[in-house]
């Protein structure tokens, strides 16, 4: 294998996206010997960046780990709300299953965090950072591969400028300018259905439950915020969102408690609204020489059982720990060979969590009885069975499979 000959050129290491996704890469490796750079087309950390926006992220424990692992979780902590018990359930049917933290012995099952609050502490944490060079406000417009190193042209002050390094990676987000100037193509399935985000306040506090209730046109999860208040993502089919999203507030809560029930009570307010269609983009090659692409630029998931981000963070977590050791053994981490093992160690959990949340996607929206029968002895199963349900909560926590170091709460 090559050896590492990074110090030739401009960075060790360049992130395209200054997302989540790519901020994360960048805090895990900010203690490392390494001059990163992170390019992104709006400032950092600003409320246009679509990853800091007004919805929330459903962390996994497996992702707790990671931040722990990275030194982070103390000063997230504070800021995310545990969830102690998931409740799943469909409408109108018998079926339902509950997943409490004592059977899996953790303080919580997973937490929810808003987006622009991570955004903001990962932020902050990359700006005290001077092997990190924040290149933004600017655009991607150009990359080309040599056999030891990338070359990324950008546009920045309508100046065209070029760096190199010798891995770039694509946290660019489902339509990847990095994964299309590639020419790396995508499996694109829709699953003819909108999300409609907005926080709720109700009636009856949510006692650190979320739920998850499937209804004919798709999932509604209520995931626990502080005071009291709870983020909401109502599945629905494409042709009703405008006209829910133009409600008046109390008609919009009506509908929301007819879909819902009242588990919680009554609901007394709604946030913002906004919403976007739903798809599965999946990228045909997640590595090619020099580059990886990870997150959604490498994979777009259904937001049912809140898989997306958590597949990125691992994605993110065994990222680190390849450059990080191959860097100490001085061998060349962009390596198309050293890139093709990281994939082929990232490829089941890519493949378990697809399935999973497809085949929860389309399962549960299907009106054949059959089916309706299956799916709910299926859910009555996986209360009745401990077997089953332990199996499913290790996968909903982010602890199944060969896990990173990270993920396990190892620092690098």
């Amino acid at each position: 294998m090559d050896r590492d000959v990074s110090t030739k050129y401009d960075y060790d290491l360049i992130i395209i996206g200054g997302g989540l996704v790519g901020a994360t890469l960048a805090a895990a490796l900010r203690k490392q010997s390494l001059r990163i750079g992170i390019i992104e087309a709006y400032p950092f950390g600003s409320s246009e960046q679509p990853s800091y926006d007004d919805r929330s992220i459903a962390l996994s424990y497996g992702s707790r780990e990671i931040f722990a692992g990275m030194g982070l979780w103390q000063t997230f902590s504070s800021q995310a709300t545990p969830i102690h018990h998931i409740h799943v359930s469909n409408r109108g049917h018998f079926g339902a299953a509950r997943l409490d933290r004592s059977e899996s012995r953790v303080d919580a099952l997973g937490y929810v965090v808003e987006n622009r609050i991570v955004g903001r502490l990962l932020s902050e944490l990359i700006a005290t950072h001077d092997n990190i060079d924040l290149i933004t406000p600017a655009r991607l417009t150009d990359i080309s591969i040599n056999r030891s190193h990338a070359v990324v042209t950008y546009e920045k002050d309508s100046e065209s400028r070029q760096i190199t390094a010798p891995l770039v990676v694509g946290a660019d987000g489902a339509m990847s300018q990095l994964r299309e100037l590639l020419g790396i193509g995508v499996e694109r399935r829709e699953y003819e259905q909108s999300a409609i985000i907005a926080n709720v306040s109700t009636e009856q506090a949510h006692n650190h439950v979320a739920y998850e209730r499937f209804t004919d046109d798709g999932p509604i999860a209520l995931l626990p915020l502080d005071q009291d208040r709870c983020s909401l993502v109502w599945t629905v089919k494409p042709g009703d969102v405008e006209k829910i999203l133009e409600m008046e507030e109390a008609e919009f809560l009506s509908l929301l408690q007819q879909r819902f029930g009242y588990r919680l009570g009554r609901f007394l307010r709604a946030g913002k609204r906004t919403a976007y269609p739903l798809a599965l983009i999946r990228a045909e090659e997640y590595v090619t020489s020099r580059v990886v692409l990870v997150g959604n630029a490498a994979h777009t998931l259904h937001p049912v059982a809140g898989q997306g981000f958590n597949l990125g963070l691992r994605d993110v977590a065994g990222l680190a720990q390849m450059i990080v050791d191959k860097k100490k053994e001085n061998l060349d981490y962009g390596a198309i060979c050293t890139l093709n093992e990281y994939a082929q160690w990232r490829q089941q959990d890519h493949r378990q969590v697809i399935a999973f949340t497809d085949t929860m996607a389309r399962l549960f929206t299907n009106s054949f009885f059959p089916v309706v029968v299956g799916r709910n002895l299926g859910l009555l199963a996986l209360d009745l069975l401990p077997p089953v349900k332990k199996m499913f909560a290790k996968q909903t926590m982010g602890m199944a499979g060969r896990l990173p170091r990270l993920a396990r709460g190892i620092p690098l």
